[in-house]
């Protein structure tokens, strides 16, 4: 079969799966997993481009693991399709001083770089991570925007029995309708409203709203609770009186202007990445793998959402919570991308083999051992054993995240 019409088998195989994914999740499932691919990509993109830019020779730099489903060589790079696109993988000859290579590639292989160009291809694909977060986070501040706390807007109205209109509707309130101020004090977040409605029952209270560009006040006087009935159901049995209007609040979407939003993405981001350091050092904690070893072995306290709230995620995991934050709007999912691609470039870093971060730690080790005129060469081999342990404690933690995941989803935090 040619190469064009085995990349064409490839790409209908892709549409029948995305189309079987938004059968059975809706399009918010499709959308997720092609930006985790499209993030694994951009991970290893970062390494291709700073080995190009390098000098350094670059062997293959394929898209998915398995069989070869397409490639093609320009220059001295084959690139590539693979069946399986779970991830991706750039070679660079020379990764270990073992490695048999031909002299006259020798001076263009990772051995033979510096330290600076070493440091810097290991950790690009983090890099990278960091850079899609960042502009993640702008285009969820500038191009979509967010819920805010502070613009809380009414949402829908309730119908009280016996009421042709509640008290919102008769105070003039209209769905969409921001309230910026009761009785003169700003809101700053919904339950300012709500404390205030609920303490002034019988009593009229002045709503500052803005509708589109015009900013009006109305009247509105709330109802004691204990008086109504929604769907046969007093909404209030308690002995005082509980004022109610008859409003669901939501958050308004906010976008910054874009050049707000550039200094706020930072910010963003910063604050995630000191999050995710506290998720690292929480995950691979000898207590978490404990509390992992009891939630698997304990279906009843696999289920308790105060457990469930600390619990590290699977890839599993992780989709299903993309897919859930689109009930939100696409600012709230791609803030999630973003705390993803941020996790994921932090816990490559880790100064340990096979990750990249292990890398930067031989290539530094090997810089401090050196000498002028005497370059200290690192036997990778006697790493083996601590390697394997790793590799271990990875895949005991993806087993036990990804059946947690899937016998007992963590309930949805949207």
């Amino acid at each position: 079969m040619s190469a064009r019409a085995s990349l064409a088998r490839f790409g209908a195989g892709v549409a029948a799966v995305v189309a079987l994914l938004a059968w059975v999740g809706g399009w918010a499932l499709p959308i997720v997993i092609v930006a985790l691919v499209v993030m694994v990509v951009g991970h290893e993109f970062g390494h291709f481009i700073t080995a190009k830019r390098a000098g350094l020779a670059v062997t293959d730099f394929f898209v998915g693991f398995g069989p070869v489903v397409w490639s093609t060589t320009i220059g001295e790079t084959r690139y590539g399709l693979r069946l399986l696109p779970l991830g991706g993988y750039v070679k660079i000859p020379g990764m270990t001083w073992n490695d048999d290579i031909p002299a006259e590639l020798e001076p263009r292989t990772y051995r033979a770089a510096s330290y600076p160009r070493k440091v810097l291809f290991a950790s690009a694909g983090s890099l990278m991570h960091g850079v899609m977060a960042v502009v993640l986070a702008w285009a969820s501040l500038s191009l979509v925007g967010l819920p805010s706390a502070s613009h809380v807007a009414v949402g829908s109205f309730t119908a009280w029995d016996g009421h042709a209109r509640n008290a919102a509707q008769a105070a003039g309130l209209r769905v969409g309708d921001r309230i910026v101020a009761v009785d003169g004090h700003a809101v700053r977040d919904a339950q300012t409203i709500v404390n205030w409605v609920h303490d002034h029952a019988g009593r009229p209270l002045r709503l500052e709203v803005q509708r589109g560009l015009v900013t009006r006040t109305l009247v509105a006087t709330p109802v004691n609770g204990q008086d109504l009935r929604v769907g046969g159901t007093r909404l209030d049995t308690g002995s005082a009186p509980v004022g109610y209007i008859g409003v669901s609040l939501v958050n308004q979407v906010v976008r910054e202007p874009w050049y707000q939003a550039i200094p706020s993405s930072f910010a963003r981001v910063g604050q995630v990445v000191a999050l995710s350091v506290h998720g690292l050092i929480h995950v691979f904690s000898p207590g978490e793998f404990v509390s992992l070893y009891h939630q698997v072995t304990n279906s009843a306290l696999a289920s308790r959402p105060s457990v469930q709230l600390t619990r590290p995620q699977s890839i599993v995991g992780v989709v299903r919570l993309a897919v859930q934050s689109t009930t939100l709007g696409a600012g709230v999912l791609l803030e999630v991308l973003m705390a993803v691609n941020v996790f994921v470039g932090l816990m490559n870093l880790l100064p340990m083999l096979p990750l990249d971060g292990g890398y930067v730690a031989v290539a530094t080790y090997e810089r401090l051992r050196s000498r002028r005129g005497r370059p200290y060469r690192a036997d990778l081999n006697r790493l083996t054993p601590v390697v394997y342990a790793f590799v271990v404690v990875l895949l005991a933690l993806f087993a036990s995240t990804l059946y947690l995941d899937i016998a007992h989803p963590i309930a949805n935090p949207f």
